[in-house]
């Protein structure tokens, strides 16, 4: 029987946003605070890296349940991620998720603090997870070290010093590598460290997962140029409006689709060996071919 993978991609998110909603049930004492950090958080969006989480998880013999706090601690990270990037110091966007930016909403101020608090609560998130505790001491270095200096910011300081000049496609591919594919490759790498796999398997998911991010920022910088912002919830033309290379700046529209169709090969091709690896297969070529 055909396996509706849209269907199993559907329920994970319910899953995951259930999760995300049940965090903030609590009323806190900065009430203020809680409103700005749930305004982006529940805000909807893909959630592809948390499902990466769990379908990760799933396929390496591991119980995807166990995987949500790990799932959901790197949503609040990615979250805070964009809520900083929207800011006028960064990236100076009004619109995401379809919504008016963090800061439009609540201010500069309230914004940056919704950015930290969501950051710090995601490691507080990962201490719950029903795994062993080296596992959890596992994903606090895997988490922190894709999203710190030698990651995800890293990628953001390269992604700022590159304004205003044209980066070759090395240069983009490092940017690129550390401000979207490390948080993309911790997701996956979070769900073997929740299923106990062996280093093989988890060198396997790497593979898979940077060519995916690779792929999905490729993706991105296209639709950035051919899309709308009623397509995508997002303000486009940011790019070029900061005088930032781009895929399509380096290689043209035409070389991207190359581009993408060999990352979507690479990332099938090192799931070799898996018993069920299906749902990344089906993942991968949704991300080659989203529009939005």
């Amino acid at each position: 029987m055909e396996v509706d993978y849209s269907a199993r991609f559907a329920q994970d998110r319910i899953e995951i946003e259930d999760y995300l909603s049940s965090l903030f049930q609590k009323a806190p004492r900065y009430a203020d605070l809680q409103e700005a950090m749930e305004y982006s958080l529940l805000a909807g969006g893909k959630r592809l890296r948390p499902v990466l989480t769990l379908e990760t998880c799933r396929m390496c013999g591991g119980d995807p349940q166990k995987a949500l706090p790990f799932a959901c601690a790197v949503e609040m990270v990615h979250t805070y991620s964009l809520i900083h990037d929207d800011l006028p110091a960064m990236d100076d966007d009004d619109l995401r998720r379809g919504r008016p930016t963090n800061h439009k909403v609540y201010g500069e101020a309230t914004a940056i603090l919704a950015g930290d608090g969501l950051l710090t609560a995601a490691f507080g998130l990962l201490a719950q997870a029903s795994v062993p505790p080296e596992a959890i001491v596992e994903a606090v270095s895997c988490l922190s070290a894709a999203a710190g200096p030698s990651g995800m910011v890293g990628g953001q300081v390269l992604d700022m010093a590159g304004e205003g000049r044209a980066l070759t496609r090395s240069e983009l591919e490092l940017l690129q590598s550390l401000k979207t594919g490390a948080l993309i490759c911790a997701a996956a790498e979070l769900g073997c460290i929740a299923a106990g796999s062996s280093s093989n398997q988890r060198e396997q998911v790497r593979t898979y997962a940077q060519a995916l991010g690779q792929a999905f920022q490729v993706r991105d910088d296209v639709l950035d140029v051919t899309s709308s912002e009623q397509e995508l919830g997002k303000t486009i033309g940011s790019d070029r409006a900061n005088e930032k290379s781009t895929f399509v700046t380096a290689i043209g529209l035409e070389g991207c689709e190359v581009l993408i169709e060999t990352l979507t090969h690479q990332a099938v091709s090192a799931l070799d060996g898996f018993a069920h690896p299906e749902f990344h297969i089906w993942l991968a070529g949704q991300m080659a071919r989203r529009k939005h």
